[in-house]
């Protein structure tokens, strides 16, 4: 049996893959959103002066490339069309940093610290939940802490729970929800609010300091 193809049945094969993986690819079909949160319109005091603030820690489904939403039933879904523009974790962690530094005035700043002399604190932010609810409503919770190792600096870790109602059930929608969720985080951040602790740093003894002698 001859199994020879013919040279034009085979190029037209390979047109119409080719074809088929363009279309598949088509980047018009792909959206990409931008975590934007809106300008502060009001000042508050700066209670930080300057701060390096760790990577966010954001869950799972939130730190995925695609924009994450729940359905009715519970589930967290998806879809490989609707992309963050930049990598989540990321994206969420300089917006922060950028928008207490706008509100305040304090210079805070994303890890690793670029500049030579040292921050006078540390931000950690470990989010819980970051999610586009079957509800309608934006919800992004989690605790906070600021650390400040100097002798009897005042070291904080306080919790948030933060809702926007979305404006639609789009991913443009839940991009806009969630900027201004991390801008009333910031807000938050900056002034020390929200329920939790305040604990002095206790001065550490010195290692070499000698004994007094009576």
């Amino acid at each position: 049996m001859n199994t020879k193809f013919h040279p034009v049945r085979i190029s037209a094969l390979l047109l119409g893959m080719l074809l088929t993986l363009t279309a598949c690819s088509n980047p018009e079909k792909t959206g990409r959103f931008l975590i934007d949160p809106p300008s502060g319109s009001g000042q508050v005091p700066n209670r930080l002066g300057s701060a390096e603030l760790k990577d966010v820690s954001l869950p799972e489904y939130a730190s995925d490339q695609e924009v994450m939403w729940q359905t009715e039933d519970g589930a967290i879904r998806s879809n490989p069309d609707n992309l963050w523009a930049d990598n989540p974790q990321r994206a969420f962690t300089l917006a922060l940093a950028r928008e207490i530094s706008d509100i305040s005035g304090a210079t805070v700043i994303g890890e690793p610290w670029p500049l030579a002399e040292p921050p006078q604190r540390e931000l950690v932010v470990r989010v819980e939940k970051a999610l586009a609810q079957a509800d309608g409503i934006y919800r992004l919770s989690g605790r906070y802490f600021v650390s400040d190792q100097s002798s009897g600096g005042t070291n904080h870790a306080r919790s948030f729970d933060i809702s926007v109602p979305l404006q639609g059930n789009q991913p443009a929608a839940i991009a806009r929800a969630m900027s201004q969720a991390i801008g009333q985080l910031a807000g938050q951040i900056a002034t020390l609010g929200g329920p939790g602790r305040t604990i002095a740093t206790s001065a550490s003894p010195d290692p070499f300091a000698l004994d007094p002698i009576f």
